[in-house]
């Protein structure tokens, strides 16, 4: 079995792990998803003021009372944020990577997100890798639900439960 690594990710955090086999198989389950770093998206955690100037977009009004409408490109800076939170995850993934002498990554992320993932994984490390993609957002579940929804897709092989006599 080769050496997995594998991140799950949405708009507001990234979780990563690598399957582990227990050192004892005969009397734990094995292999097992461990849990090895959480990164958090700031910018999605704040609100109104505490990121933007007016927190309204699209209309101020001028001296004579009158409103008007213009384009203040918010979009392009909420866009720009999830590029660097992209740019943060594959980073911390080339960490877990190394650390662990991953040969198979798994990413499971939003779809948008899937897509930025692409375009800041350019190290080398990654083109060395097995990479499989799911667009899910599975980021709120335990590790052994993710561990079982992968196991099914058949991106993981199965965690086998040792049961007593």
């Amino acid at each position: 079995m080769g050496k997995f690594a594998v991140a799950v990710i949405n708009g507001t955090q990234a979780r990563f792990f690598t399957l582990d086999s227990a050192a004892t198989s005969e009397y734990e389950s094995s292999p097992n998803l461990i849990e090895h770093k959480c990164l958090v998206n700031s910018t999605r955690e704040l609100h109104g003021q505490e990121l933007w100037a007016n927190t309204k977009t699209g209309r101020n009004k001028g001296s004579n009372g009158q409103a008007h409408g213009y384009d203040d490109h918010r979009q392009n800076h909420e866009i720009e944020f999830e590029k660097r939170f992209a740019n943060k995850i594959s980073s911390a993934m080339g960490n877990l990577i190394q650390i662990h002498q991953a040969r198979h990554l798994v990413i499971v992320a939003e779809p948008q997100i899937l897509g930025m993932m692409r375009e800041a994984m350019t190290d080398s490390l990654f083109k060395n890798l097995n990479v499989h993609e799911v667009a899910k957002d599975i980021c709120n579940l335990k590790s052994n639900q993710i561990h079982d929804y992968l196991a099914k897709k058949e991106l993981l092989p199965a965690c086998q439960k040792v049961y007593s006599r």
